[in-house]
């Protein structure tokens, strides 16, 4: 499986494979990488505002 279509998975873009294993411990798993996915793109969202928006002295 692509990475694009997991990340897509996992932010409930694309609707999850059927025949995909499924358990408890895969869904915590999915569950922490969409948390460090979304802290990821705050903390790049973030660098860029303050790259380029903030003025130093």
């Amino acid at each position: 499986m692509g990475v694009w279509r997991q990340i897509e998975e996992y932010f409930y873009i694309k609707k999850r494979d059927p025949n995909a294993p499924d358990s408890q411990w895969m869904r915590y798993m999915h569950g922490i990488n969409r948390i460090s996915i979304f802290m990821f793109l705050l903390a790049l969202i973030i660098l860029v505002i303050k790259l380029f928006f903030i003025k130093h002295h």
